[in-house]
């Protein structure tokens, strides 16, 4: 068992500095953060020296903590120290895994690591070739290293803000650096970590689940308290009450502001109003409620599982032709204790769910391939965030723009679909791919125990619009014919054509909204055109 004495030899002596017990368990392991007093300790033989202090840490309320213990294939491990990290997106926890001793007798470090709301473990290898400079790579580019083929998912400027427990290197806090996420068709994540500009730090993980690790001795609750945290709106004063140990941003439940929390205890909230704060469109589904949903976990597989529903988007899609009509898609934050975040999509074609992968697919022209399964490519289109309610584990910004491409399975998997998400700016952008699946309507009214009242809302057209269709042309075709018939409606209907979106929706969403500017454009001859389902998540 993990949990249980390791067979190599552990030291400990006391911190130099308040005499409090600081432990060593890998004899590789020559630096440690004191718990109690947050000095920095070398190991210096038998006896320890202070070299400094450690910043306090931001207390995110992680499931994870030190002492807790696991097991991956077949091999027990305890988490020993750990290393807080901060971008302009915000902060994240690498937990330096101490893996028992093999056969050559010495234990193995590892780093276990949140990555897009679930977890990848590191093993930090040699790269065994010159690593790229840092300024030479970006998100999207294809490039090989280690004998593999990688695609660049991410490069930020990371700091260390804080450290804690064992290490196997001094931490260096307060100097920005340069870190790289590379991905590959084997569902694999690759960090090139330029902390040390003339020796890059090479590590290559997979992706796991708390449940599949196994884990033991885990905080009883990751639950931020308001009493914990002392968030109040900056822009009402009304009492934040932060749930989830991976919330950037929380929107006020009083004025609908946007909250950017990252920053810790203590930090500046900046924060932005929504424009439609005060009279916004009700989720279909409450924030809070939960459902159980087979939604594939790290294996691919779908599994019935119990989602919270933690945060709601409103997204529209931003038309080349500014007279265009604008299509609008609502997307519902899942959250699952262990295995991370998922989301809901109800959009104009139907309903489906998806999931942030960690590797990517084989891309050949316009068509993907992804665990066995061939995907053509539908469109390309760029979003906009409209509104937002609930918490989530990435920072908002006011109009957040998203450059996306939609694939829709062949054959066998024509209900499957994959997404490719851009955001970001310039060496600061992000690539993420998500998969999924569409759905029924009544599967989610009775999986979030909606009322029978409530399905004729939730029902999508999902045969002309679907991502089935023959061709993008057939979809133009349809929805000409479509605005023929509306507007000889219009002729006799006048703006009661709109009644049953504002009903439906509120007299402030973007359907009531854009049927009301439409109404007002034909009388001047305006011009319709465009057409694509949305799908776009973070």
């Amino acid at each position: 068992m993990a949990d249980a004495p390791s067979p190599q030899r552990s030291y400990r002596a006391a911190c130099p500095n308040c005499g409090a017990p600081v432990d060593f368990r890998s004899p590789a392991s020559a630096f440690a953060v004191c718990s109690y007093c947050r000095s920095t300790i070398v190991r210096d033989g038998e006896a320890l020296r202070r070299t400094g202090q450690a910043a306090e840490l931001f207390d995110d309320h992680s499931p994870l903590q030190l002492g807790a213990s696991g097991t991956y294939l077949g091999r027990p491990f305890t988490l020993v120290g750990r290393l807080q990290y901060r971008t302009d997106q915000g902060t994240w926890n690498e937990w330096h895994a101490l893996f028992d001793a093999g056969p050559d007798g010495q234990p193995r470090p590892a780093w276990l690591s949140e990555d897009n709301g679930r977890y990848v473990l590191a093993l930090e290898a040699p790269l065994g070739e010159a690593a790229p400079p840092a300024e030479a790579l970006v998100a999207g580019q294809r490039l090989t290293l280690a004998g593999q083929a990688w695609s660049v998912a991410s490069v930020v400027e990371a700091t260390l803000i804080a450290a804690q427990g064992e290490l196997p290197a001094p931490p260096v806090t307060g100097r920005p650096f340069t870190v790289a996420d590379l991905r590959n068709v084997r569902d694999e994540v690759a960090t090139l970590d330029y902390g040390e500009p003339a020796a890059p730090r090479w590590s290559l993980g997979r992706p796991v689940a708390l449940s599949e690790l196994a884990m033991r001795g885990l905080a009883e609750a990751s639950e931020k308290t308001l009493g914990g945290r002392g968030v109040s709106c900056p822009n009402c004063g009304a009492a934040l009450q932060v749930t989830l140990e991976s919330t950037q941003s929380i929107v006020c439940t009083e004025c609908k502001a946007v909250v950017d929390v990252s920053g810790g205890v203590g930090a500046e909230l900046s924060h932005y109003v929504q424009e439609n704060a005060q009279d916004g469109g009700t989720p279909q589904i409450p924030l809070g409620r939960t459902g159980t949903l087979a939604i594939a976990g790290r294996g691919g597989t779908p599994q019935p599982l119990p989602w919270q529903v933690v945060g709601y988007v409103e997204r529209c899609e931003v038309p080349e032709d500014p007279e265009d009509e604008q299509v609008v898609w609502r997307e519902y934050l899942l959250y699952h204790r262990s295995e991370g975040f998922a989301f809901l999509v109800d959009a104009e074609d139907g309903w489906s769910w998806t999931a942030p992968l960690t590797g990517v697919p084989e891309l050949r022209g316009d068509a993907a391939r992804w665990r066995g399964e061939d995907y053509r490519k539908l469109y390309d289109y760029q979003g906009k965030v409209t509104y937002v309610l609930g918490e989530f584990y990435w920072k908002l910004a006011r109009d957040e723009r998203t450059f996306n491409t939609d694939y829709a399975g062949t054959g066998a998997a024509s209900r499957k679909r994959l997404n490719r998400e851009r955001t970001g700016e310039g060496r600061t952008q992000e690539i993420v791919w998500s998969a999924g699946e569409t759905m029924a309507a009544e599967t989610v009214r009775r999986a979030f125990q909606l009322p029978e009242a409530a399905a004729a809302a939730l029902r999508r057209d999902a045969t002309p619009t679907s991502t089935n269709a023959s061709s993008l042309l057939a979809k133009l075709f349809f929805w000409a014919f479509v605005i023929v018939v509306l507007l000889i409606l219009f002729r006799c209907s006048g703006d009661d054509e709109c009644d049953g979106l504002r009903e439906r929706y509120g007299a402030a969403s973007a359907e009531y909204q854009n049927c009301q500017a439409s109404n007002r454009a034909r009388t001047g001859g305006g011009s319709y055109g465009g057409f694509s389902s949305g799908g776009s998540h973070k």
